[in-house]
């Protein structure tokens, strides 16, 4: 048999087995995609705390996100370094004009998604949790037809 195509003990079945390069780079690309999805999910959480309660500081937003202060601080860090917040000890966290343009991209999406999915008759707490995940993932020429579906409504 060739070496491509093995029976697995997982699967029972003959499957083709990817080489370890291809592994490897969808491995690597799964690692960029969730940060992004951190730095987008982070950011949109500082807008809303800072419209919400007048600014967004590190205990807020550990509590927004389920995570710890550490996590907060950390992940702070590399948006930082990315150009999306500036921060000062014991000070609120402020989007950079780079961090708002991507905190605006991401409630539109979200609430395309979301407004999508409730119109096919999905319950507002489902879609809301469903496009917590969706939107990150979406591509710009399926959210283009969500929101044309949407506007002939």
């Amino acid at each position: 048999m060739p070496r491509s195509l093995r029976k697995t003990a997982v699967l029972g079945r003959k499957t083709k087995v990817r080489p370890s390069a291809q592994q490897a780079e969808n491995l690597r690309r799964s690692r960029r995609d969730r940060a992004v999805e951190t730095a987008q999910d982070y950011v949109e959480a500082i807008a809303d705390l800072s419209v919400s309660l007048g600014e967004a500081r590190v205990v807020d937003l550990a509590r927004r996100l389920g995570v710890t202060h550490v996590t907060v601080n950390r992940t702070l860090t590399r948006l930082h370094q990315a150009g999306y917040v500036k921060t000062q000890p014991y000070r609120a966290i402020l989007l950079t004009d780079a961090g708002r343009k991507l905190a605006r991209e991401c409630k539109q999406r979200h609430e395309t998604v979301a407004a999508f999915l409730r119109m096919l008759g999905v319950s507002e707490k489902a879609a809301e949790l469903d496009a917590e995940g969706i939107e990150h993932h979406v591509s710009p020429e399926t959210l283009a037809a969500f929101k044309k579906f949407l506007t002939k409504r």
